[in-house]
């Protein structure tokens, strides 16, 4: 019930938004993209970082930068297909700063190409990456949630989960199975718990070299190349849906290009 007057919410004491000073936040696939781009906003927002990516390196240069602009951030390598290394994360996050408050499950396999050429591997690494990986992080973060009282899952998935295209057919699948899981989430999360799930469209990322298929990388490389927003754009949608009061539950962000059909 609201308050005409304050605009407030029966039971709650403020609208004012929560901010992200102070907030722990993992973040797989991090080492690149929307991921990168992620990491380096919450930090400038005052949020600890840790990074989890399959590229060392990148996590240890992002963490310095980091760092060097007067944030906070840790690091492990983090292959979200195996259990144990989303497991790992989450503890590093407990190690560190005693708690871990938002999982932004990034980490993505785009390697599409049409169901004719059975590329079947790489069918095989989107589950394992796009559906798998957010289970694990899910199965990793929601005990910990749960001892707490209080967590955010957001979860980044894709346009191609409301509009299936050619070449797309298993990307698509595993991005729908991915709003899927998460709307199943949000309804068992309960009062304490936040669910988000974020799907860009085109993003100037690395997208397009994960097909292997020369027709289709070039068809992807030409629409970024034309009209793709920068993954900061996602990033800014990310720390939106963190940054509400915890009352408030930001349960789905589309995030498009002007010019995407």
């Amino acid at each position: 019930m609201a308050d005409s007057a304050t605009g407030t919410t029966a039971g709650t004491t403020t609208d004012a938004p929560a901010g992200l000073a102070g907030k722990v936040v993992a973040v797989t696939g991090a080492g690149s993209g929307i991921g990168e781009a992620t990491a380096l906003l919450l930090a400038e927002r005052g949020a600890r970082l840790v990074l989890g990516a399959r590229r060392t390196g990148r996590l240890a240069d992002l963490a310095a930068r980091i760092e060097a602009a007067g944030g906070t951030a840790a690091y492990v390598r983090t292959d979200v297909t195996r259990r144990d290394d989303l497991h790992a994360l989450v503890a590093l996050a407990r190690e560190r700063f005693g708690r871990l408050d938002v999982l932004v499950a990034n980490a993505g396999s785009g390697a599409i190409s049409p169901l004719d050429d059975l590329r079947v591997e790489e069918w095989d690494e989107m589950v394992d990456v796009n559906v798998k990986g957010v289970l694990h992080g899910i199965g990793a973060a929601l005990p910990v949630f749960r001892a707490q009282g209080s967590g955010h899952f957001v979860t980044v998935a894709s346009t191609a989960a409301f509009r299936v295209l050619p070449a797309m057919a298993v990307y698509a699948g595993t991005k729908v199975a991915v709003r899927a899981i998460c709307e199943g989430l949000r309804q068992e999360a309960g009062d304490g718990l936040r669910v988000t799930t974020v799907s860009p469209g085109a993003i100037g990322t690395g997208f397009a070299e994960a097909s292997t298929n020369p027709e289709v990388r070039a068809r992807i490389t030409d629409m970024r190349d034309r009209i793709a927003i920068p993954p900061s754009a996602i990033a800014h949608a990310i720390a939106y849906a963190i940054e509400q009061p915890a009352y408030v539950d930001v349960s789905e962000i589309v995030v498009r290009p002007t010019a995407q059909g």
